[in-house]
């Protein structure tokens, strides 16, 4: 048994530092355990909590504070916020958390404001894990590129990134490669 905790434990930290993350709060350690059991299928199942011991007893800064208390506070506000199957789905994600970073900067909510921030960092880890998946069709991985873009650009200039998509999606390379895109609300 211990020989099987030990290799739990290497496949964390090997996983740990694929990801490259200095600083791990609660999405990215779930971004982690999610990205265990994709690479180790039942091998790689951990509990968060487990993850997050692991990482603080091997050195790694591990930052559950006023951020996660806020995450429970507003625990409606940022559920299944992240849902980007298609590139419409996407473009309704990130103004939801457009919507929700104005919302709580204007009620001078700052832990609020970097959760929302945070979960747009991990959407944007998410889509660039899938979009460089190798099993995933091309087309897809090609929406997941565009996707981690949208993120990028929005957690960089949040106040002109709608501007930026609309004449993102008018033009001519952006239609040839995708097409028209839906947006529907959830």
């Amino acid at each position: 048994m211990t020989d099987a905790l030990q290799t739990k434990k290497a496949k964390i930290l090997e996983a740990a530092r694929e990801l490259g993350i200095q600083r791990w709060s609660s999405a990215e350690i779930d971004q982690l355990r999610r990205k265990l059991i994709a690479d180790h299928g039942e091998e790689g199942k951990s509990s968060n909590d487990y993850i997050a011991d692991v990482l603080k007893s091997t050195g790694w800064k591990v930052q559950i504070s006023e951020r996660e208390d806020a995450e429970e506070q507003f625990e409606e506000e940022f559920e299944d916020i992240l849902h980007f199957r298609t590139l419409g789905d996407a473009e309704v994600s990130l103004t939801r958390l457009d919507e929700l970073l104005r919302r709580f900067r204007a009620h001078g909510e700052p832990a609020a404001v970097e959760r929302v921030m945070e979960i747009a960092r991990l959407g944007k880890r998410r889509a660039e894990m899938i979009s460089h998946n190798r099993k995933v069709e091309e087309k897809k991985r090609a929406e997941k590129r565009e996707i981690a873009e949208w993120f990028r650009i929005w957690l960089e200039t949040p106040d002109a990134f709608f501007d930026w998509l609309e004449v993102r999606k008018a033009s001519p390379e952006f239609r040839d490669k995708f097409g028209d895109i839906e947006t529907s609300e959830e």
